[in-house]
């Protein structure tokens, strides 16, 4: 009885696309959030045409929502350290809508491209005030006179946390940094204003956390 093996090439291709698999980095979070996200850019993205991500983390979300919205063109952002990750998910899917992802610190230089839409998650709690305030401060000059904003996050309301499990977790984000922490929905749509965008919505999610929607009005 003769066993057929498999060619040593396709083992190859194999265990490379497996090795692929488990250094893609990967965030729960990710995939808990993006649905209820979705859901809610499906809507106010439906009449754009490129969004930039601000802070990809991981590049689930730019997988999911490029998917899932194909007539976007969804440009995908970070700083250096976290772009081998993010083409390792893009590589993976090989989407027509995701190009390169661009390195991004928003302190630093940002792209020459215009973008009708912007779109963050997770990321202002992370950053320090200074960074939130050149992230806003930078809008104006990388979208559309009509663009479109949607930020994910936890946030608070008039100072105050809207749940005991945030006031953890503002408390955890401050032990590791003094410099993150939640942030007041009135501080940050005051920054959005200052940079001519306009607050449209603000949207409860699950696990406590919103999305804020603005627009440059036209």
């Amino acid at each position: 009885m003769t066993t057929a093996f498999p060619c040593r090439s396709r083992v190859r291709a194999r265990l490379l696309h497996t090795a692929r698999m488990d250094t893609k980095p990967h965030s729960p979070a990710s995939e808990r959030n993006r649905d209820p996200i979705l859901a809610v850019l499906r809507g106010f993205f439906g009449d754009r045409s490129a969004v930039l991500e601000i802070g990809s983390g991981t590049g689930q979300h730019a997988v999911h929502f490029a998917a899932a919205m194909p007539q976007l063109r969804w440009q995908a952002s970070d700083r250096t350290e976290h772009l081998p990750g993010i083409r390792a998910w893009l590589a993976e899917a090989a989407l027509p809508n995701t190009p390169d992802p661009l390195e991004l610190d928003v302190t630093g230089t940002w792209p020459h491209a215009t973008f009708d839409a912007v779109f963050s998650a997770n990321t202002l709690h992370i950053m320090g005030w200074a960074e939130v305030e050149a992230l806003f401060a930078a809008l104006p000059g990388a979208t559309t006179d009509d663009a479109k904003l949607a930020i994910y996050g936890p946030f608070n309301i008039g100072g105050k946390f809207t749940s005991d499990s945030n006031a953890a977790f503002d408390a955890s984000l401050r032990a590791r940094a003094p410099k993150m922490g939640i942030r007041d929905i009135a501080a940050v749509d005051a920054l959005a204003q200052a940079a001519g965008f306009a607050l449209a919505d603000d949207i409860a999610l699950p696990a406590n956390n919103r999305i804020l929607l603005w627009q440059r009005p036209r």
